[in-house]
């Protein structure tokens, strides 16, 4: 499900790509055709009036109308969701046996140092990601395309489809693989890949583009190929990770914090890319990402425990008795 909720932010990226390339390149409004950016930032209007809409006719979730004590609403939710009666009992034993746990992360934040150590996984985890070097390319890829020598801002903007369409794709792989070969085989993969294609595109990118010209297309099959690696790694595993190594007790803070992290580090990169670009040039700037996804590894490897086939009571009985943080998915 984790995986799956990647993949629909990366089909809402494509859309994005598609439109922004119609409106600046193709769309005629008012006799002028292209450029216009102000209808590419008016226009996410319309999925936000369409989610507003949706909220409107969701139902209220059953787990917080049994915290509200209205016990008979929940139930009603559930049969709109036209389940049998023999589930829906299922469910609400599950939801009853479940609230008797005490939710009380910032209690837990305090007195125990195994959740906090957990807190700075899910941090570390979410840096992570970011730091790979993702949304460098998510946002900036017009201009690594122009940097490549793709001059015309069709050509650009094409090209930005075409990296958000492979971010679908490859997608895919982690939704297949995930359960089969565990989380931190992929990862160590997709590092792999993500750190080769951006030492890559730096080499590539310091050397004379104007006079071989193939040097940028070598340069944009090796960004697809980091996007590849990210999409079928970093993208949603770093997610199912974080959504599997907080305690009960405490994971809506363990989350809250892992996910503020994700976009705190998000603004940082994405504010900080064009000033590396003209402080260590284009090249430096991938080879230094390149270097960091190598870096990333050895995290892992200290660091990051393997949760494939492991239930989450079993993960936090072990966070909780002082296992060392790689050892709490055994």
């Amino acid at each position: 499900m984790i995986s799956m909720y990647q993949l629909m932010i990366t089909i809402g990226i494509v859309l994005a790509f598609l439109s922004n390339t119609w409106l600046g390149s193709y769309a005629t409004i008012g006799g002028v055709t292209g450029g216009h950016w102000r209808l590419m930032l008016g226009i996410i209007s319309i999925p936000a009036a369409l989610m507003f809409l949706g909220v409107i006719f969701l139902p209220e979730s059953p787990r917080w109308l049994f915290l509200k004590g209205q016990k008979e609403n929940a139930v009603s939710v559930f049969k709109r969701m036209r389940l049998p009666m023999e589930e829906i009992s299922r469910e609400i034993q599950e939801i009853e046996e479940s609230l008797k746990v005490t939710v009380n992360g910032f209690k837990m934040l305090r007195e125990n140092p195994n959740f906090r150590r957990a807190i700075g996984l899910g941090i570390g985890l979410q840096v992570i990601q970011q730091l790979t070097g993702i949304n460098v390319i998510m946002y900036y890829a017009p201009r690594i395309f122009k940097i490549a020598g793709f001059a015309s801002t069709e050509q650009q903007l094409w090209g930005t489809v075409l990296v958000g369409v492979i971010n679908v794709l490859a997608t895919f792989i982690a939704i297949a693989f995930v359960d089969r070969l565990g989380r931190k085989p992929i990862m160590y993969a997709g590092f792999v890949v993500m750190g080769l294609a951006m030492v890559t595109v730096g080499s590539l990118f310091n050397m004379d583009l104007d006079k071989n010209p193939s040097y940028g297309l070598f340069a944009i099959a090796a960004l697809l190929l980091f996007i590849v690696g990210f999409a079928m790694s970093a993208g949603p595993i770093i997610w199912v990770i974080c959504a599997e190594i907080f305690p009960l007790q405490g994971r809506d803070l363990g989350v809250t914090f892992s996910t503020a992290t994700n976009w705190i580090v998000n603004a940082i990169v994405g504010g900080t890319f064009l000033s590396l670009l003209a402080g260590l040039g284009n090249g430096n700037t991938f080879l230094l990402y390149g270097g960091l996804n190598a870096l990333f590894i050895v995290f892992f490897l200290l660091f990051v425990p393997e949760t494939k086939g492991v239930s989450l009571e079993k993960i936090e009985a072990n966070l909780l008795s002082g296992k060392p943080l790689r050892r709490i998915g055994r």
